[in-house]
């Protein structure tokens, strides 16, 4: 749901003129193109996170969308980006942005400040809850935090990924104790083209697999938890505990109650989830909970509009 905008933007306005957004995430990437700060473009492709795709391939995808959003002349392009931990991160995805916007001001951001901004708060805490996982945050005065976001290898716990290779993991243990297969285990083969779980090892590893594959297979999860899969719930409640840890950790930092605003695909869109996050939140004494609204590309409006 995009933010309300005036019929009309003033001359001089930080909105005023062509600005786009740019959600970077770990299976696609979005861009809007704003004009006088109404939005008149939206198209998705492949990601363009160098995290997840090489180089090349974020170049080739970042072409297609600018091909797609409309040329001219851009003011500004404001992007937000999963893995954008340093100031060299947020440079060499400029880099690649830059030759499609010539004369364009590019500002690159973590993904979750995003998010933050399309949950209309100056201050608080963006919980991504997507392919992987993050908390960012910062305070009335200027202080940020974060917490997580260290990549599938490392971390990113309650993320779509985590939920695929847990679900894995769960059919592989139950196949070592001789269990039958279940509900999960069933829909998971289905998914992966497999008749035993001893085939899901050598796919896991597989270079035909990869993040964003496992990270789809999270559905099977919810759905099976949904259908009343024992295991299945406590996998949406752990997700939920370890995000709300993250929440935790930033608040703490940053010396606030909230608010916590939960956002990006499993966040916004998966309820189990969205309770055990409220939950555990609530156990720790946060009840200012949000769940987000609207997609964290509509955020840039709010991030341009800011004073610098």
């Amino acid at each position: 749901m995009p933010l309300d905008q005036p019929a009309t933007t003033p001359a001089g306005s930080p909105l005023a003129g062509v600005i786009i957004g740019l959600d970077i995430g770990g299976t696609k990437t979005r861009g809007v193109r704003f004009e006088d700060g109404a939005p008149v473009a939206d198209e998705s492709v492949g990601s363009s996170n160098v995290q997840n795709v090489s180089r090349e391939e974020a170049a080739r995808n970042l072409a297609e969308l600018f091909s797609r959003i409309g040329a001219g002349p851009v003011a500004r392009v404001y992007a937000g980006s999963g893995g954008i931990d340093t100031a060299e991160d947020a440079r060499a995805l400029a880099s690649l942005i830059e030759p499609h916007v010539p004369g364009a001001a590019v500002t690159v951001v973590h993904d979750s400040r995003l998010l933050l901004a399309a949950g209309r708060a100056r201050s608080g805490v963006a919980v991504i809850a997507g392919t992987g996982s993050a908390a960012w945050g910062r305070n009335a005065d200027g202080d940020e935090a974060r917490a997580g976001g260290w990549g599938y290898l490392l971390g990113d716990e309650g993320s779509g990924y985590w939920l695929g290779r847990e679900a894995v993991r769960h059919s592989l243990r139950r196949m070592d104790q001789g269990l039958p297969v279940d509900a999960l285990t069933r829909a998971l083969l289905e998914a992966c083209g497999v008749e035993h779980p001893n085939r899901l090892i050598a796919l896991f590893h597989s270079p035909a697999t990869g993040r964003r594959f496992w990270a789809q297979q999270a559905r099977h999860v919810v759905e099976a938890a949904a259908g009343g899969h024992r295991e299945s719930r406590d996998l949406l409640d752990r997700a939920g505990q370890d995000l709300a840890g993250l929440a935790l950790q930033v608040l703490r930092q940053l010396r606030l109650d909230g608010p916590v605003i939960l956002g990006s695909g499993l966040g916004m869109n998966v309820v189990q989830l969205q309770e055990a996050f409220r939950r555990h939140l609530a156990e720790g004494g946060v009840t200012d909970v949000r769940v987000l609204d609207q997609d964290p590309v509509f955020g840039v409006l709010q991030l341009v509009a800011e004073p610098a």
